[in-house]
Protein backbone atom coordinates (compact mmCIF):
# COMPACT_ATOMS: atom_id res chain seq x y z
CA UNK A 1 0.00 0.00 0.00
CA UNK A 2 1.43 3.83 -0.81
CA UNK A 3 0.74 6.28 1.03
CA UNK A 4 -0.34 9.63 0.24
CA UNK A 5 1.77 12.72 0.01
CA UNK A 6 -0.19 14.41 2.86
CA UNK A 7 1.14 11.47 4.46
CA UNK A 8 4.53 11.67 3.83
CA UNK A 9 4.51 15.56 4.18
CA UNK A 10 3.14 14.85 7.85
CA UNK A 11 5.92 12.67 8.76
CA UNK A 12 8.62 14.81 7.37
CA UNK A 13 6.91 17.58 9.57
CA UNK A 14 7.07 15.39 12.25
CA UNK A 15 11.10 14.65 11.92
CA UNK A 16 11.75 17.78 11.21
CA UNK A 17 9.66 19.55 14.66
CA UNK A 18 11.49 16.71 16.54
CA UNK A 19 15.00 17.43 15.42
CA UNK A 20 14.31 21.13 16.17
CA UNK A 21 13.11 20.75 19.52
CA UNK A 22 16.01 18.86 20.78
CA UNK A 23 18.36 21.02 19.22
CA UNK A 24 16.82 23.65 21.45
CA UNK A 25 17.41 20.92 24.50
CA UNK A 26 21.01 20.91 23.36
CA UNK A 27 24.60 22.85 24.11
CA UNK A 28 26.62 21.75 21.32
CA UNK A 29 25.32 20.52 18.12
CA UNK A 30 28.47 17.76 19.39
CA UNK A 31 26.10 16.60 21.82
CA UNK A 32 22.56 17.13 19.72
CA UNK A 33 24.01 15.08 17.00
CA UNK A 34 23.22 11.71 19.37
CA UNK A 35 20.05 12.75 19.57
CA UNK A 36 19.66 13.57 16.28
CA UNK A 37 20.95 9.95 15.17
CA UNK A 38 18.48 8.63 17.77
CA UNK A 39 15.80 10.29 16.50
CA UNK A 40 16.42 9.16 12.89
CA UNK A 41 16.80 5.44 14.42
CA UNK A 42 12.81 5.30 15.77
CA UNK A 43 11.88 6.99 12.47
CA UNK A 44 13.53 4.08 10.29
CA UNK A 45 12.70 0.93 12.95
CA UNK A 46 8.86 2.22 11.87
CA UNK A 47 9.71 3.31 7.78
CA UNK A 48 8.24 -0.58 6.82
CA UNK A 49 4.99 -0.40 8.64
CA UNK A 50 2.14 -0.40 6.30
CA UNK A 51 -1.40 -0.75 8.60
CA UNK A 52 -2.87 2.18 8.86
CA UNK A 53 -3.99 1.55 12.38
CA UNK A 54 -0.89 0.79 13.50
CA UNK A 55 1.18 3.66 12.16
CA UNK A 56 -1.51 6.02 13.87
CA UNK A 57 -1.02 4.51 17.13
CA UNK A 58 3.02 5.11 15.85
CA UNK A 59 2.23 8.42 15.15
CA UNK A 60 -0.01 9.24 17.80
CA UNK A 61 2.89 8.25 20.43
CA UNK A 62 5.22 9.90 18.63
CA UNK A 63 3.37 13.51 18.89
CA UNK A 64 2.73 12.67 22.48
CA UNK A 65 6.60 12.09 22.95
CA UNK A 66 6.97 15.25 21.57
CA UNK A 67 4.50 17.70 23.22
CA UNK A 68 5.59 15.94 26.98
CA UNK A 69 9.58 16.85 25.63
CA UNK A 70 8.59 20.53 24.14
CA UNK A 71 11.25 23.33 24.84
CA UNK A 72 9.38 25.83 27.49
CA UNK A 73 11.78 28.50 25.72
CA UNK A 74 12.52 27.45 22.32
CA UNK A 75 15.62 29.11 20.14
CA UNK A 76 14.17 31.45 18.06
CA UNK A 77 15.99 33.08 14.97
CA UNK A 78 16.44 36.90 15.69
CA UNK A 79 14.63 38.11 12.87
CA UNK A 80 11.37 35.49 13.39
CA UNK A 81 8.51 36.94 15.01
CA UNK A 82 8.55 36.65 18.75
CA UNK A 83 12.32 37.02 19.04
CA UNK A 84 14.92 39.67 20.11
CA UNK A 85 15.03 41.66 16.96
CA UNK A 86 11.31 41.61 15.93
CA UNK A 87 10.35 44.79 15.15
CA UNK A 88 13.38 46.58 17.07
CA UNK A 89 13.78 49.30 14.59
CA UNK A 90 10.73 49.60 12.77
CA UNK A 91 11.57 52.14 9.39
CA UNK A 92 9.39 55.24 9.81
CA UNK A 93 6.16 55.78 7.39
CA UNK A 94 7.20 57.23 3.86
CA UNK A 95 5.13 60.35 3.62
CA UNK A 96 4.74 63.30 5.06
CA UNK A 97 4.63 63.78 9.08
CA UNK A 98 1.93 67.24 8.85
CA UNK A 99 0.00 68.20 5.95
CA UNK A 100 1.01 71.95 5.41
CA UNK A 101 -1.40 72.47 2.88
CA UNK A 102 -4.37 71.29 4.53
CA UNK A 103 -7.17 73.79 4.47
CA UNK A 104 -7.21 72.63 8.27
CA UNK A 105 -3.55 73.47 8.77
CA UNK A 106 -4.11 77.77 8.57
Amino acid sequence: MSFSSAHRLYVKSLYKRMLVDSLNWSVSREVWRRRALQIRAEFEANRHVHDPRQLAAILEKAEADLASRRHPDPVISPLYPGSTKWERNIPPPIGPLYDHMAADAH
